[in-house]
């Protein structure tokens, strides 16, 4: 059985270097009728459980620390006990929304999630942030993307902790290889796949 993939959007303020951003963030609910995982707890939980449906929520997967995919983790942990993850590299970025709050666990490259029967695999991606990551799930050709990669390119860089040949060289590394109908499910925006964006990547 295939695993079930939800997505949810929800709307708020990006806040980096001083400055402030309207934003829409795509968060996905994987798993099955069961138990699930989200990717990305952004602006408000509400919709967000409403999207998880009194399903057992394992963990709440963090690609990066930037306050937009962040901001509703914290309450979303308290409404379903499950544990927030995040890549150690991001922490200077998750305390400057959590002083006082430290995340539950850790992601690593290579670690593997286990939700609904299906496994996870936890990709370092960093460039956009140091602690960056994508989510693999390969038994379906699906790859979260987070702020990585869009359609149509790598995500941004030019901000604090960002760098944009980083970033490059670890989707062409780690990304551009997997199969090109591979499905690209970003943090912001449409939906891509990997053999359109290999297409275009001589242009970055």
């Amino acid at each position: 059985m295939s695993t079930r993939i939800d997505r949810v959007v929800t709307s708020g303020v990006f806040s980096l270097d001083g400055e402030d951003f309207e934003v829409e963030n795509n968060i996905w609910i994987v798993g099955d009728a069961d138990e699930v995982i989200v990717i990305d707890a952004a602006h408000d939980h509400k919709p967000i459980l409403e999207g998880i449906g009194g399903r057992r929520v394992k963990a709440i997967v963090c690609t990066h620390a930037h306050n937009d995919h962040i901001n509703a983790a914290a309450e979303l942990a308290e409404a379903t006990g499950a544990p927030i993850r995040l890549h150690p590299d991001d922490t200077m970025l998750w305390e400057a929304v959590y002083p006082d709050r430290r995340v539950d666990a850790t992601l690593s490259d290579a670690q593997t999630l286990n939700v609904g029967g299906s496994e996870l695999t936890i990709m370092h991606t960093p460039g956009h942030s140091p602690g960056g990551v994508c989510i693999s799930l390969s038994s379906q050709r699906v790859l979260f993307s987070g702020d990585t990669l869009f359609h149509g390119g790598p995500g941004a860089t030019g901000r604090s902790f960002s760098d944009r040949d980083q970033l490059v060289e670890v989707i062409r590394a780690k990304l551009l290889g997997l199969p090109g109908d591979t499905r690209v499910f970003t943090g912001h925006g449409d939906s891509t796949n990997i053999g359109d964006e290999a297409a275009a990547s001589a242009d970055w």
